[in-house]
């Protein structure tokens, strides 16, 4: 039995054609995958189905039947849930009231009354293995606890059709493999699972079909266990995509950055970074390898002036910039790509060509000598640096950066950094959410700023993009630094011991 099918779905935005005459079936009970390079219209259409969008044409069959799913009450309706790629979640509320948010259970005389819910809530936890507390406040919860309260608000209102977007672009390998299982463990009870991703092993790990998409247009829907991972990238990209860079070996030159006893409290008051001591020299890419909530964050915070370093120093070239203004810090050549995009990295009501030039809109050529804006240049660099990232802004440079994927946004960022050519260049997570044309693209980015001898400070959770990429690799566990790896023949294992906290 067909659970979804769509048929004929079509949708435009101003400047770009977002799903082009797209036909796709889902069966009953099935995980299927939908695979397409940022900005190829995956979201647009699971938004269609959840009553987000409404087609501009076309035809969507639910269990057989034509339906108009004009909200997502509509959807609701049907049994049909998503979990968004930025969680829906107030988060000063406890789980339970987040769950049952717009249906809050009432007691005889109608007041709140949330006994019975959280009973509730913590049935379906059980039932389908997500181990979360009704209590808990949603701000104390890690990450991938939070999603789990999402797949939850749909379970609560007995939806049979889940759709996640992007759900695994915010948690780390332990916690992705957590949520294969609960995928299993749903299709084990008979749900109809649709997931956005651009992560094939993951693809290959759980789903029974793909469909993949590219420029808005279906290219092909695919039994996932007899296609391989290099033949899923070759129909999204429409070409050959290297999964390994090709690189030289590294020339190291003189000292750029020197952390000497860094100290940097964290949100909850208490030691996030202890006595950090790092060395990194122009020329070479160093990795920190971890698990989240190490103390990365917070190490990028302290570097970039977010944070104030409680103790130790941050020295630049042989200059101290750890007391330095966040400006300062920039004029002295850091670029940061920050972990959070959306919070940290992008202003979203602005334009791209505005966020393009967030760093130096003060100077030439975009200010003039008197402090007006000159547009033009402004609006002319956007659109060599739209070209060159390969960014999919339906306006070009007048795309405002909150109507794009994260994909899209992220790489918005990341050009406007390298763009600078900085001394020192910090990136963490530059490569979530994206495709893997546009990380083949951004890996290579990053070893041609290394090869102009900028010194390169990777931080992400993916060790498989710390080996690909870095020169040397430290590892970091409990805010501390347990050793430091030349990641030429590097050990996985070892490393992921010291990730775990085994000292070298």
């Amino acid at each position: 039995m067909q659970a979804i099918e769509l048929l004929g779905i079509s949708k435009a935005f101003p400047g770009v054609l977002a799903n082009d005459d797209i036909s796709l079936s889902v069966e009953q009970g099935e995980i299927h995958a939908l695979l397409g390079e940022n900005g190829a219209g995956k979201s647009t259409l699971m938004s269609i189905l959840f009553g987000l969008y409404e087609a501009d044409s076309g035809t969507i069959r639910v269990r057989g039947k034509e339906e108009k799913i004009r909200s997502p009450n509509d959807a609701a309706a049907l049994g049909i849930g998503m979990v968004h790629q930025h969680f829906k979640l107030v988060h000063n509320f406890t789980v339970t009231q987040n769950i049952t948010l717009g249906l809050e259970p009432r007691g005889f005389l109608g007041n709140l009354s949330f006994r019975a819910a959280e009973a509730r809530v913590a049935e379906l936890s059980r039932v389908y293995g997500l181990g979360v507390d009704p209590g808990a406040k949603v701000e104390n919860i890690t990450v991938g606890m939070q999603q789990r309260v999402e797949i939850l608000k749909i379970l609560y209102r007995d939806a049979d059709i889940l759709i996640f977007d992007e759900p695994t672009a915010v948690l780390i390998p332990q916690e992705i493999d957590e949520l294969i299982a609960v995928f299993r463990r749903l299709k084990s009870e008979g749900k109809t699972i649709l997931f956005i991703t651009h992560k094939l092993k993951e693809i290959k790990a759980v789903a029974d079909r793909c469909t993949i998409l590219r420029h808005g247009r279906r290219v092909d829907t695919v039994q996932v266990a007899g296609t391989s991972e290099r033949e899923l990238a070759e129909k999204m990209v429409g070409r050959s995509v290297s999964f390994r860079m090709d690189k030289k070996p590294a020339r190291p030159g003189a000292q750029t950055l020197r952390i000497e006893d860094l100290t940097v409290i964290g949100a909850k008051g208490t030691e996030a970074v202890s006595a950090l001591s790092l060395e990194l020299c122009a020329g070479e890419v160093l990795g920190i390898a971890g698990v989240d909530g190490n103390g990365q964050s917070e190490l990028v915070g302290a570097i970039s002036g977010l944070l104030p370093a409680q103790g130790g120093k941050i020295l630049l070239e042989g200059r101290d910039v750890s007391r330095l203004s966040i400006k300062a810090r920039n004029e002295a050549g850091i670029s940061i790509v920050p972990e959070d995009r959306q919070k940290h990295g992008l202003v979203l009501d602005f334009r791209v060509d505005e966020n393009l030039i967030l760093r130096g809109f003060r100077a030439e050529p975009f200010s003039s000598p008197r402090g007006f804006l000159r547009f033009r240049n402004i609006f002319e660099h956007a659109k060599a640096l739209i070209k060159d990232f390969d960014i999919r802004a339906g306006r070009g440079p007048e795309t405002q950066a909150k109507s794009m994927s994260g994909g899209n946004q992220q790489k918005v960022i990341v050009a406007r950094e390298i763009d600078r050519s900085p001394k020192l260049l910090v990136v963490s997570q530059p490569t979530r959410g994206l495709d893997v044309g546009a990380i083949e693209y951004i890996h290579r980015r990053i070893i041609e700023e290394r090869d102009k001898g900028c010194a390169v400070l990777l931080v992400s959770f993916e060790l498989e993009e710390i080996l690909n990429l870095c020169d040397r690799i430290a590892v970091i566990s409990d805010g501390r630094i347990l050793g430091v790896l030349p990641a030429q023949g590097a050990d996985e294992r070892r490393i992921g011991a010291m990730m775990g906290g085994v000292h070298e």
